[in-house]
C-alpha cells in the first residue's frame, strides 16, 4: 500500500514542482543572459521603462528561489532512493556518493558552456551533507536544516564586527575573477571560453557561493526536503493540506517584514550588509520560496483538471531536469554569447525574457516527444545506468 502512495500522487507532483524550478531557471538565466551582462545602450525611453519593470518581475518572482525549489526537491530525491534501498536492506550512501562524482562530470560539462560557474557543483560539495546525516532520526536532520538556513557563519562574522570595529569577512577576489571570466567570453575564443569556464567560472561560482550564504542556505534546503520525503508530506491527503496551507500563510506573513528588515539593514556599514544583511536576504528569499511551493502543491492537488496541461508539461519537464539544464546552457551560449550568435547586445530584458519563454517551450515539447518513446532522458538515462554500474538495482 505504502509503495502506491508514493508512487502516484507524490511523484507527479514532484516532478511538476522540478519542472516549473528548472523553467524559472531558465527565465532568469535568459534575462541576465547567462550571467554575460551585455544589453543594447540606445534602447528607446518606453523600452527602458518596460525591460525595468520585465527585470524586477522576474527577480522578484523567481531569483534566488527557483534554485532553492531545485535544491529542496535534491534533498527529497535522495531521500526515495535511499529509502528504496533501505527496504531492500541496503546503504545508499557511498552509491549516492558516487552518484556526486557523476554529477560533477556533468557539472563540468554544464559549466563549459555558462561562464559563472554552475550550480551543480555547489550540489556536489554540499550533497555530502545528504551522505553524513543518512542515519540521522527525523528530528536531528530537522534541527540540522534548521541551524544551517539560520545561517550560523553570516552570525558569527556580524558578532566578530560588533566586538572587533575592525574584522572584515575574507576578501575572495570573487569580482576580479568574474572580470577576467568577462575578458576572455568578450573575445570569443572557443576553446579559451570553454577552458576558462571549466577552471575559473567554477572557481569565481563557488566563492560567489560562499560570500553569498549558498553554502549553508543549500545544505539546509537539502536537508529539509529528505525530511519533506521522510514525512511524506507531498502526498495529498487532508492533513497535509493543512499543513501547507499553514505553509502558505505562515510564509506570506513573514516575507514582508523579512524583506523590510533586508533593505534596512542594507543601509549600513558593509560588513553589516555582509553578514547580517545577507542573513535575512537569504530568510526572505526562503519565505517567498515556500509560498512558491505551497502555492504550487495546494493548486496541483486541487485544480489539476483545469490545469492539465499544463501541469503535464512540466512533469514531463521536469522529468528531464538535467538534460533540460544542460541543454539550456549550451542554447543560451550559442544564442547570448561571441562564440554564438551573440545577440546579447540586442536583447533587452524583455526581449530576452520571450526568449527564454520560446527555449521553454521548445524544451518541454522535447520532453513531452522524448519521454512518449523513452523511460528517461538522455542524461538521466546515462547518470541512472553509471550510478547502478557494477550493481542490480
Amino acid at each position: 500500500m505504502e509503495q502506491l502512495v508514493n508512487k502516484n500522487p507524490r511523484i507527479e507532483v514532484v516532478d511538476a514542482l522540478r519542472g516549473f524550478a528548472l523553467m524559472a531557471i531558465l527565465l532568469v538565466h535568459s534575462v541576465e543572459h547567462f550571467i554575460f551582462p551585455i544589453y543594447p545602450t540606445d534602447s528607446p525611453i518606453w523600452l527602458n521603462g518596460l525591460d525595468q519593470g520585465t527585470m524586477n518581475v522576474v527577480y522578484t518572482l523567481f531569483a534566488g528561489k527557483a534554485y532553492a525549489i531545485f535544491a529542496l526537491l535534491f534533498g527529497f530525491t535522495f531521500h526515495i532512493q535511499s529509502n528504496n534501498q533501505k527496504k531492500q536492506g541496503k546503504d545508499f550512501g557511498y552509491r549516492f556518493l558516487w552518484r556526486l562524482f557523476l554529477l560533477s562530470l556533468f557539472a563540468t560539462f554544464n559549466a563549459a558552456f555558462f561562464p559563472a560557474g554552475d550550480v551543480l557543483l555547489l550540489f556536489v560539495v554540499v550533497g555530502t551533507v545528504l551522505f553524513l546525516t543518512r542515519n540521522w532520526s527525523d528530528k536531528a536532520v530537522f534541527i540540522a536544516a534548521v541551524i544551517f538556513l539560520l545561517q550560523p557563519v553570516e552570525w558569527y562574522h556580524y558578532i566578530a564586527a560588533l566586538i572587533n570595529p575592525a574584522h572584515q569577512l575574507p576578501d575572495l577576489k570573487v569580482g576580479e575573477m568574474y572580470a577576467e571570466v568577462a575578458d576572455y567570453t568578450k573575445k570569443g575564443s572557443f576553446w579559451e571560453f570553454i577552458v576558462g569556464n571549466i577552471t575559473l567560472g567554477q572557481k569565481a561560482s563557488l566563492l560567489w557561493a560562499v560570500n553569498a550564504g549558498r553554502f549553508f542556505q543549500t545544505a539546509g534546503l537539502f536537508l529539509l526536503g529528505c525530511y519533506i520525503g521522510r514525512k511524506q508530506f507531498f502526498i495529498s491527503n487532508e492533513k497535509n493540506t493543512v499543513l501547507w496551507v499553514k505553509t502558505l500563510i505562515i510564509s506570506a506573513i513573514s516575507f514582508a517584514p523579512l524583506y523590510t528588515l533586508k533593505e534596512l539593514i542594507m543601509n549600513n556599514s558593509t560588513i553589516i550588509q555582509q553578514s547580517v544583511g545577507t542573513v535575512f536576504d537569504m530568510w526572505q528569499k526562503l519565505a517567498f520560496t515556500l509560498i512558491l511551493v505551497a502555492s504550487f502543491i495546494l493548486i496541483y492537488n486541487y485544480s489539476r483538471f483545469r490545469f492539465s496541461k499544463a501541469f503535464s508539461n512540466l512533469r514531463f519537464y521536469g522529468k528531464m531536469s538535467l538534460t533540460n539544464y544542460v541543454s539550456q546552457s549550451i542554447m543560451g551560449a550559442l544564442i547570448y554569447f561571441p562564440i554564438g550568435l551573440y545577440l546579447a547586445p540586442y536583447c533587452g530584458y524583455t526581449i530576452s525574457l520571450f526568449i527564454g519563454i520560446l527555449m521553454f517551450i521548445l524544451q518541454a515539447k522535447f520532453s513531452r516527444w522524448w519521454l512518449s518513446r523513452h523511460k528517461q532522458g538522455p542524461l538521466e538515462y546515462i547518470w541512472h545506468k553509471w550510478t547502478w554500474i557494477g550493481k542490480s538495482k
